[in-house]
């Protein structure tokens, strides 16, 4: 069986061995946060405000992560970056009031986006374009294991302490920061060298005047309000209360998703090597589209489960095309266009579930999926007008220079 790190540089395998740490552990306390902030005897707002203050912190650093991702490099703010976490997650599982958890929460909200901005740099600089769809997929499927690993983890520690997973993931982090650390370094990353000339770097500006990179951040912001948002926030109920069913089916639906588009994740990446990320965006938007207006005419269990099996399906496409596109056409060190496209995703995180659950609520589950349904017509209207950003035999046509002399 070929390794799928085949033909990918060094940098790749330990960046996703660090990241998969992180996944798991993150997975580890998703489930125990709420529980953990209820037992401060708080109600749901408060809730709710733990677990965006952690998304909030997130956007509001990210230019902040790109530009110390562009002074020191990727390997020093991905290790800092994850320790930070580390240290603030301890702090949370020692917190003994609901603002002392709310206030460590919030901030390892920088450290995550540090290592999140300097991951995505790491991708979309150390990979050629003929390669780096698979890249993408290997990294997202890093994260995918480790968030249905962590979980199951999750249940088993709060058992015993409510503040025993935060501990477990503080550990992990740890070792992620370790292995970026000793391992995540390379000629193409981590060394600043401060008399390169930077006049051929990518600026925000010039990134903006590109159309695939405007199109490639609508795209993550609609996909997250999809992906996360709409599966975050009133799915579970919409199944419980609508569909008259149970929590297990939830978790069924969820994981039939997840192992679908794992199982794709590799294949869609290197379809989007060898075909283009135009048609792999065409074929993602598509898919995902019908998968969320069959979530809005759902009446029977198993049309909810279709739904959920073809979401994986066409997310495997989806999730990987629109940050292929950016490392595509961004040039040198861009720091700071690669955080902003990370903001876009974590904008539609936190507006997404807001929006969505303000309209179950006046109206109702199905108004509030068909609301979905539409924005996502604004993406599917976009993968139609993606020029095709890549270029594996020509690389010079996009004024390209090799990453080592940018640093």
């Amino acid at each position: 069986m070929q390794s799928p790190f085949k033909d990918l540089p060094r940098e790749v395998p330990a960046l996703v061995a660090a990241s998969f740490f992180v996944a798991v552990g993150f997975g580890i306390i998703l489930p125990v946060i709420p529980v953990f902030a209820k037992s401060f005897g708080v109600n749901n707002a408060a809730i709710g405000l733990m677990v965006s203050a952690f998304a909030i912190t997130r956007f509001a650093s990210g230019l902040i992560s790109g530009t110390l991702v562009d002074k020191f490099g990727e390997r020093a703010v991905f290790s800092s970056g994850v320790f930070m976490v580390a240290f603030f997650t301890f702090l949370a599982g020692l917190a003994q009031s609901y603002d002392q958890l709310l206030v460590f929460r919030a901030a390892g909200g920088l450290g995550s986006s540090m290592f999140s901005v300097a991951a995505g740099s790491v991708i979309m600089r150390s990979v050629d374009d003929a390669h780096r769809g698979r890249a993408q997929s290997v990294y997202q499927g890093a994260f995918l294991l480790g968030g249905i690993a962590g979980p199951a983890i999750g249940g088993l520690l709060s058992v015993i302490s409510l503040r025993a997973p935060f501990f477990v993931y503080s550990v992990l982090l740890l070792c992620s920061g370790t292995v970026a650390f000793f391992f995540l370094k390379g000629d193409k990353i981590g060394r600043v060298d401060k008399s390169v000339d930077t006049s051929n770097h990518t600026t925000v500006r010039e990134a903006l005047a590109m159309k695939p990179y405007r199109i490639a951040l609508i795209l993550a912001f609609i996909g997250s309000w999809v992906f996360f948002g709409l599966r975050a926030s009133i799915l579970p109920i919409f199944v419980t209360e609508e569909l008259h069913s149970t929590t297990a089916v939830v978790g069924y639906g969820l994981a039939i998703s997840a192992v679908i588009q794992g199982a794709i994740l590799l294949r869609a990446g290197r379809f989007s090597d060898e075909k283009g990320r135009r048609a792999a965006s065409i074929i993602g938007a598509n898919v995902v589209f019908v998968a969320v207006l069959l979530l809005t005419f759902a009446v029977h269990i198993w049309m909810y489960l279709l739904a959920m099996a073809i979401l994986g399906l066409g997310g495997a496409f989806l999730s990987t095309a629109p940050a292929s596109i950016v490392g595509d056409v961004i040039h040198g060190k861009g720091g700071k266009v690669i955080a902003i496209f990370q903001m876009a995703g974590d904008a539609g995180m936190m507006v997404g579930p807001i929006v969505i659950g303000a309209i179950s609520d006046l109206y109702s589950y199905r108004t509030a999926f068909g609301l979905s349904a539409a924005i996502f017509v604004i993406a599917l209207a976009m993968v139609y007008q993606i020029p095709e950003t890549r270029n594996v035999e020509e690389p010079q046509v996009k004024n390209l220079r090799p990453l080592d002399e940018d640093l």
